[in-house]
């Protein structure tokens, strides 16, 4: 995941525009909004026709407003639950518009269906990733492990598809997209070990202290 430091900077970078938001009267959700939109956008429109340069910087312009609505939303004092679901909901509609421009662009013009495949297959793994933790969090576990969270992922895959679409062969992105799903199902089996081991551990805590029968 991006470090403290990584952190630190986007927050600094992105603060004076967060402010000037702010001072416009643009809100943290509708920043949440428009992010998501230009990413799929960027995703959906350039990704399938091979223009993977330019959909990319596209999608990291606007991937940053994720930065951006949490600069503003803390200096509103409005972190509430409200904009953290409507947050990491969209998340994933981002994520799953980003991996479906590659899925059209392969399946099509791109004429190469195992790199298809491989990005089906991420679409539907960082779903389950995403998936796992959250209904551990909703049962009251935790699973906050894994080799692949969100933003490696998208770190990754935007990288790699931006270099592909200068001057790198398209098998480089093939491999990637391989990695990344792997760690992504591996990032699975994590966080389904994690959480059986809380739940059977509170289960043998619940037997301990459940009175001897008559």
């Amino acid at each position: 995941m991006l470090n403290r430091f990584a952190r630190a900077l986007f927050t600094r970078l992105f603060t004076p525009v967060a402010l000037l938001l702010l001072r416009l009267g643009v809100t943290p959700d509708a920043v949440t909004i428009v992010g998501t939109l230009g990413v799929v956008a960027g995703a959906l429109v350039f990704y399938p026709t091979g223009h993977l340069f330019l959909g990319t910087v596209v999608i990291a312009l606007f991937v940053f407003s994720d930065t951006v609505d949490g600069i503003m939303a803390r200096r509103l004092g409005r972190s509430n639950r409200w904009g953290a679901y409507l947050d990491s909901t969209l998340d994933r509609v981002g994520d799953a518009g980003i991996f479906a421009g590659l899925v059209l662009w392969f399946f099509g013009d791109g004429d190469d269906a195992l790199t298809a495949g491989l990005a089906l297959a991420c679409l539907c793994l960082g779903a389950v990733v995403s998936y796992a933790k959250a209904r551990a969090e909703g049962l009251g576990m935790t699973a906050n492990v894994g080799i692949a969270e969100r933003a490696d992922r998208l770190v990754a895959v935007l990288v790699t598809t931006a270099f592909v679409g200068l001057f790198l062969p398209t098998w480089v992105l093939t491999v990637v997209l391989g990695l990344l799903a792997v760690a992504s199902l591996i990032t699975v089996v994590q966080r389904m070990v994690v959480v059986r081991r809380q739940a059977f551990a509170a289960a043998s805590a619940t037997a301990a202290d459940a009175p001897p029968h008559a």
